[in-house]
């Protein structure tokens, strides 16, 4: 056991019975925002995947002045 966790269950053991429950509900809180967290991105990010559309430029250069002649008419 790490230090840290040594000290956090010290702190514990110090706690009152009747404050132990609100500190178990705060560091399941955590753990629960954690976990959501992860599966939430990589959901998006697998959303965002299939939205992506692949590029069909090839030459950046020319399709700017393509868009410049539209727009300008220079």
């Amino acid at each position: 056991m790490t230090v840290l966790r040594q000290s956090a269950m010290r702190e514990l053991e110090r706690l009152p019975e009747d404050k132990v429950g609100f500190v178990l509900q705060i560091m399941q809180g955590v753990n629960g925002l954690y976990n959501d967290n992860h599966s939430k991105r990589e959901s998006a990010f697998a959303r965002l995947e299939q939205l992506r559309k692949k590029g069909t430029v090839v030459d950046y250069d020319a399709e700017l002045a393509s868009y410049r002649e539209e727009k300008y008419g220079k």
